[in-house]
């Protein structure tokens, strides 16, 4: 059997223009195929799509109501640690809440967590055992 591959990670937002630009100024690719209901950005393999809050609720038959942790962190793995410098640096400048600064962690990496202005948790990193090829993927089987 061959690997599943995870083609769509839909995020719920609570004002999808300002999400657009958001991520737009992270370097995120926008597809032609947003609309005004949806945005959709490619990220080299699987899609990141932007849905308003309330719809992507409705349509998953559960309540809108909520907040706090919600069992998901978003991860983008980079190359070196200068790289999760600046995409950090950068995140913060378009208004993401940097909830841990850039460091050195547990693991033997180098790692930062923000949240989007919708309090999803993005973690940039760089980890020196799960190399990132020159397109950015991970190379995870050796």
């Amino acid at each position: 059997m061959s690997s599943r591959i995870v083609s769509i990670i839909t995020l719920g937002v609570s004002d999808l223009k300002r999400s657009a630009a958001f991520y737009e100024g992270l370097g995120f690719d926008k597809s032609a195929k947003s609309d005004d209901d949806i945005v959709w950005f490619k990220t080299g393999g699987t899609v990141l799509g932007l849905y308003p809050w309330g719809a992507m609720a409705e349509d998953s038959g559960v309540s809108a109501e909520g907040s706090g942790f919600r069992g998901v962190t978003l991860a983008i793995n980079l190359q070196n640690e200068k790289m999760v410098d600046e995409f950090v640096a950068n995140a913060k400048t378009l208004g993401a809440k940097i909830i841990r600064p850039p460091e050195k962690v547990f693991w033997g990496g180098y790692s930062s967590k923000f949240q989007d202005f919708d309090d999803h948790i993005w973690e940039i990193a760089h980890n020196p055992f799960t190399p990132v090829d020159a397109n950015g993927k991970l190379k995870m089987d050796g």
